[in-house]
Formats: C-alpha cells, structure tokens, sequence
C-alpha cells in the first residue's frame, strides 16, 4: 500500500512510508551533486524525492537535518572503508596505512555528494551525536593504522598517533580539494595518488618512521564494491 505523500508532478511518487527516509537522503544526494550542500531548499529536496512539501518534517525537522543524515552516512561508509583498506592493506604498517590514505581519495571520488555534505556542508558533528560517532569512527580507523606505524619509533620520539592522522588527513584533504575532484581549479602535472603518496613519504621521512631507502608496497586502493560504487 503507497502512503500518501506522493505529489503530483514530482520525480518520484507512492513511496512507502518506511522508505519516504530513504527517498529524502537519495534527493538530496542528488541535489548536492548538482548544486551544492547550500544550493537547494528543503521544499526542492521533497519535489526531487516525489512528495509534498511537509512529508519530509515526518522524519527531518528541518533542512540541516536532512543534511546532518547524508553526512552521517557519508562518515559510516568513510568509516567501513577506511576500515576494510586497513585490514586488507598489506602485511606490514606501512602498507595498510597507505591503503588507508589511497581509500581517502577513493571514496572521495566515488561518493563526492556523500563527502562535500562530509566536510563543506557546515553541518557541525559536534551538534549530532550519531554523526560524531560516525565522524570519530572514521579518524579512529586512520588512528589506529599511525598508531601500528609509528610504533617502530622510540618512545620519546614518538609523536601522537592522533597528530600523524590529522596531518596525513589534512593533507588528503588538500589534494581532494586542489586536483582530485572534477571541479578543482588546480590542474598538476602529477596524479592525486602520487602527489598524496610523496606528500605522506616526505612527512613520514621527516618523523623518522621510514628510512630514506623505503617506499609504500604499491598497494591498490579498494575495490569499487568497497565504497559502494
């Protein structure tokens, strides 16, 4: 049996009332891949789902909330996939640690309306309990593969875990952002995995962690089932 939000003229209608969730967080994926997490109103997020215009307060109480679900789910599957590279990554530290940065760029490019609602939508984790925890679970992954490599160091010369995966983070980010998505105004001579890659070596380096002669194992970024794609 439809539910009765569906509205004349919208892209989608009868949508069950259990899956009116679902409808509203695929529209707005869809919209914030094509204008942007500031680009659309809520009332254009119910018209692109195929529902009246106060069907979405059922389960969002406003614009930002819709928001705040995209980017918790946008962190949970960051988070499985940042996971599973560090698992599969390779035998040693160093390998799956550069399997979890590869997996950074990867699901970059593979959900980039899951990542820009991520990281340039303004939603706030700190203001959403399930989204904090699905944001933490994502850094706790990276965390946890700085922690295996830096643990070769002394131990007073061994930085915090967290620090290393905020700057190797950081600098993901930046290539992300720079050369990595369709419409970054950087255009480089290098591929983003290379330039991310020789970033994290010189920082890596400059701790102590690697020695001049080592390199990454050459391993693959995940697969697209991996990051849902």
């Amino acid at each position: 049996m439809t539910g009765a939000e569906g509205a004349p003229g919208g892209g989608r209608k009868g949508y069950h009332h259990g899956n009116l969730r679902e409808a509203l967080v695929e529209a707005a994926c869809a919209l914030i891949a094509r204008k942007g997490p500031h680009g659309f109103t809520f009332a254009e997020a119910a018209r692109e789902a195929g529902v009246s215009p106060a069907a979405p307060y059922r389960h969002f109480k406003d614009r930002e909330a819709l928001l705040a679900e995209v980017a918790r789910r946008g962190f949970a599957l960051f988070a499985d996939l940042l996971e599973h590279a560090r698992a599969m990554g390779g035998p040693s530290p160093l390998a799956a640690f550069e399997a979890v940065w590869r997996a950074y760029l990867a699901f970059a490019r593979r959900e980039p309306a899951y990542y820009v609602a991520m990281f340039e939508s303004g939603i706030r984790p700190a203001e959403d309990p399930a989204l904090q925890a699905a944001s933490d679970r994502a850094m706790a992954a990276m965390t946890a593969a700085a922690e295996a490599l830096i643990a070769r160091l002394p131990p007073d010369r061994r930085p915090p875990a967290l620090m290393v995966s905020m700057h190797v983070w950081a600098l993901a980010h930046g290539v992300v952002e720079l050369v990595a998505r369709q419409d970054a105004g950087l255009r480089a001579p290098w591929a983003p995995d290379e330039l991310l890659e020789s970033g994290a070596l010189v920082y890596l380096r400059g701790l102590g962690v690697l020695r001049e002669d080592e390199a990454p194992g050459g391993a693959p970024p995940p697969g697209p089932d991996a990051a849902g794609g």
